[in-house]
């Protein structure tokens, strides 16, 4: 090779780096700007390479058969894509010019006048063709290293014989076995939170990475369909390592020249699609490149493909004891892992999630102990805050803690409320005594109708059923989610749902209504186009395994099939007198100044709901903060009148009779 003086320095190694010079040394005789020295020196390289060989080029062909290890890796490359050794050597040539100065260099010399310190396909035909320059040409220009992306053809406007070549970074460091990375990739791993997934799981990846390496000699496209981008990808990542390769997330707007990259590498690519429901894709082409590719999607979509077989993998929620095993591996307590597993209906990767995030939690308050002990109270309070669920662009977060003492609902409405709850704890569990025909098409999903007038508590009671449950609760933002083109809106429940599904969350579709309304019958385009929406909207929530609860103003809104479906529909009916008095006994609390009696008057003459009692409590709260009191019944009473007035309704009179003997409250 040559040295820092840019003069040539003879080795006795046999390497392609030395035919590439001995290629160069037939052009320098020809080279006016060229040093005589450096012409000598490689024209001695090119008499002692092929000496005792008809030419260069069979000399080559011979090396590859036994290449040196420095150079086993583009021998390798050669043989996967069929490579003719003009090709191998234009490669070899290409890497050169990306790595040594001194080689562009002699280039600029030897393509004079057009100066180029990368190759040309003339220059590269010139030096290592035997006789038939044209052929070399077309091989060069269109030939398997092109077609592959492992040479890349710069000046779309030149002549092909000058018409530089070059080779994709990443490429050329592989090929020199140097770590690279192609832009916009990046690999899957999970070094600080490992990501088990239970033996089922297990057990089906072995099989399946079994199938896509190939053994039949047939092309596999594996699809893993998982509502939770974390989980998909550590199970692309088990398949992988089962492969003896690993997986690196690719972008699809860059696949030209990954082939040879990604073989040098040993890496399976996986790409990740979230498709609408009805929606068909073809599988993204690497050119070049025949290895397995894995897609990661959601629950619903197609994808196809001409060449490929396609396998097609559901991740599916642990049972209860693969949630226990799994538990107990993430918070090494199997009594606290029983309890879990029990009470949630976690995936695999929520599991490693909330143990993660309340290991770190409890870390950071023991200062910094790596080991701390977990319990019940540290996953809840993770899991209550919904951290990492991935639903922030469609529904919105409500973290209030709702106890019993903050409900107040009447006997038969609370008994409902209860058995509710009870319904929810186990719904994967009761159903197991029951006939065939249950068990037949049993869901462990619940989905509640809660019905009433604004203000009458529903939407308190469905953050209560939340805090019984110990999950989070998510309000659907219904703007978020609907969408005025054509499959957009089935596209954003799509994901909501089955990101829910795999973290266990309460879902409320407030005024659910204008979501789930009746279908109409067909005048114009819009109408047909509303019923199919209305029609998927049916069959998913049919097939969702997780809780939700829909409040609306009126049950008659629902579509009749929609309301079969529900489990459970409970009606909040208007406070009644003892109701209310609850009410303003649970909205005070214990710093005012209202007596018994006057608790009482307002609970049988003012008809509020629950939510009107609420404003009035905080008006009367300002107003006695104004004063520098504690809360009066003249403060309450200036609060239910400015409720009556947003209704446009008259004060009742016994409350008329009691504001105008209360002596004024003075500043």
């Amino acid at each position: 090779m040559l040295n820092g003086t840019g003069k040539a320095v003879i080795e006795d190694q046999l390497d392609a780096f030395a035919f590439v010079l001995a290629g160069l040394a037939k052009l320098a005789n020809s080279c006016d700007t060229l040093d005589d020295t450096i012409q000598m020196r490689l024209q001695a390289i090119s008499a002692r390479r092929i000496q005792g060989r008809r030419t260069l080029l069979a000399a080559f062909r011979g090396y590859l058969d036994d290449p040196e290890e420095d150079d086993a890796a583009l021998a390798e490359v050669a043989r996967q894509f069929r490579l003719d050794p003009v090709e191998v050597l234009a490669v070899r040539l290409a890497i050169a010019a990306e790595q040594d100065l001194l080689i562009g260099h002699l280039l600029s010399h030897l393509q004079q006048p057009l100066a180029l310190s990368r190759p040309t396909i003339g220059l590269v035909a010139q030096a290592y063709a035997d006789d038939d320059l044209h052929h070399a040409i077309h091989l060069l220009g269109q030939g398997n290293a092109v077609r592959c992306g492992l040479l890349e053809l710069c000046g779309e406007d030149l002549p092909l014989p000058e018409r530089q070549i070059r080779i994709p970074l990443p490429t050329a460091l592989a090929l020199q076995k140097m770590d690279s990375c192609w832009p916009g990739t990046s690999l899957v791993a999970f070094e600080q939170y490992p990501i088990p997934l239970g033996k089922t799981s297990d057990t089906r990846a072995v099989a399946l990475a079994r199938r896509l390496r190939g053994a039949d000699g047939t092309a596999h496209a594996l699809i893993i369909r998982c509502g939770d981008a974390l989980e998909a990808r550590a199970a692309a990542a088990q398949v992988c390592s089962h492969c003896a390769a690993r997986a690196i997330l690719v972008p699809t707007d860059h696949l030209m020249g990954m082939a040879p990259w990604l073989i040098l590498n040993g890496l399976i690519p996986v790409f990740a699609h979230w498709l609408v429901p009805g929606e068909r894709r073809t599988i993204p082409v690497i050119p070049g490149f025949f290895g397995p590719v894995i897609l990661l999607t959601g629950p619903e979509g197609e994808f196809e493909s001409d060449d490929r077989t396609l396998l097609d993998w559901r991740l599916e929620t642990p049972s209860a004891s693969e949630r226990t095993e799994l538990w107990s591996a993430a918070v090494g307590d199997r009594a606290l892992a029983a309890q879990l597993a029990g009470a949630h209906r976690h995936a695999a990767g929520r599991i490693a999630t909330l143990a993660a995030k309340a290991r770190e939690e409890r870390s950071a308050l023991e200062d910094g102990n790596d080991e701390p002990q977990l319990s019940y109270a540290d996953i809840r309070a993770v899991s209550r805050r919904g951290d990492s669920v991935g639903l922030g662009a469609l529904a919105e977060l409500i973290p209030d803690e709702v106890g019993d003492d903050a409900l107040v609902a009447n006997a038969g409405l609370r008994y409902e409320l209860e058995s509710l709850v009870t319904r929810c704890r186990l719904r994967e569990r009761f159903s197991h005594s029951l006939g065939p025909s249950i068990q037949a098409r049993y869901r462990p999903s619940v989905r509640a109708l809660f019905v009433g007038p604004s203000g009458t508590g529903k939407t308190l009671a469905v953050a209560w059923l939340a805090t019984r449950l110990g999950i989070p609760l998510f309000r659907v933002d219904l703007s978020a989610i609907t969408s005025k083109y054509i499959g957009e809106t089935e596209k954003n429940l799509s994901q909501l749902l089955a990101r829910a599904e795999q973290n266990e969350v309460l879902l409320l579709f407030d005024e659910a209504d204008s979501l789930f309304g009746k279908r109409t019958d067909v005048h114009e385009a819009n109408d047909r186009f509303a019923n199919a929406q209305t029609n998927y909207l049916l069959q998913r929530m049919e097939s969702y395994d997780g809780m939700t609860i829909l409040t609306s103003n009126g049950r008659s809104r629902f579509d009749d099939a929609f309301s079969r479906r529900f489990d459970a529909i409970l009606s909040f009916p208007l406070p009644g007198p003892e109701e209310r008095r609850a009410l303003w006994v649970a909205h005070l609390g214990m710093e005012h100044s209202v007596n018994p009696g006057q608790l009482n008057l307002l609970a049988a003459v003012a008809e509020l709901t629950g939510g009107q009692i609420r404003n009035a409590v905080l008006r009367a709260a300002v107003d006695a903060a104004q004063d520098g009191k504690t809360i009066q019944y003249c403060h309450l009473l200036t609060g239910i009148t400015s409720e009556y007035g947003k209704l446009s309704r008259q004060l009742p009179n016994e409350l008329k009779k009691s504001q105008a003997a209360q002596t004024p409250v003075q500043p």
